[in-house]
């Protein structure tokens, strides 16, 4: 037998024993999961960016007419669907990582975690699973910037970018701010992006949500919010 193919049947052999110990129905129930968690927000960032209401409601089988907000209302049914099922998942196996049920399934129950009002009650476990290596440590880094900026407090890691309609001094109108939430070390935070494993500088994941990124305190945040 040729060495090269001595090399495949090597790797196809290791790759079959490594997927006899994932726990396959799991992965098939959270890979479930995770298509429905993406699904809506796909749609409903479709509409947002011109998409035509009426092959997106064709899709869904519903009315074009006032779609965005049909499509909404079904996505937030879909999430507490999708949480309870999580949670007892969690319950039962603990975190749902990669040693459990593979690349990129162990990323589906941190999606819907993300996505609730629950991310204290889970912050600790996916630190935990993080530490692990069950999933990418950036993931912790965005669920914990959410949980600080949801509390008020400056982020770590730069990933949380905030809305808020605002008077522009200028023209004397309002109109919707968009801008990266309070970073608590604004000097630091490219380093620490890489340490975590952000493949981009701050500047550059705010740009790709179309905002300068300009250092803002929680101060100037307050007084934008009173405008």
């Amino acid at each position: 037998m040729k060495p090269s193919l001595i090399m495949l049947f090597i790797c196809s052999s290791l790759l079959a024993r490594a997927q006899t110990k994932l726990n396959l129905p799991l992965k098939h129930k959270l890979d479930s999961i995770y298509v429905l968690d993406q699904k809506y927000r796909a749609a409903l960032t479709a509409l947002n960016s011109g998409g035509k209401a009426d092959s997106i409601a064709a899709l869904f089988n519903r009315p074009a007419k006032g779609l965005f907000m049909v499509l909404l209302t079904d996505m937030q049914r879909v999430d507490s669907l999708n949480l309870v099922e999580v949670q007892s998942i969690i319950k039962t196996y603990g975190y749902p990582g990669k040693s459990l049920v593979g690349e990129p399934t162990n990323e589906a129950a941190w999606y819907v975690i993300q996505h609730s009002s629950h991310i204290q009650d889970y912050i600790n476990v996916i630190e935990q699973a993080a530490k692990q290596k069950e999933i990418p440590f950036r993931q912790y880094g965005q669920m914990l910037d959410r949980l600080l900026m949801e509390e008020g407090k400056e982020q770590i890691y730069g990933t949380q970018i905030y809305s808020l309609t605002a008077t522009n001094k200028t023209t004397g109108k309002k109109e919707m701010r968009l801008f990266v939430w309070p970073v608590r070390n604004a000097s630091e935070v490219n380093t620490l992006r890489k340490k975590a494993g952000f493949d981009q500088s701050i500047e550059a994941y705010a740009k790709s949500f179309g905002v300068s990124y300009n250092p803002m305190t929680l101060a100037e945040v307050e007084a934008l919010k009173k405008e």
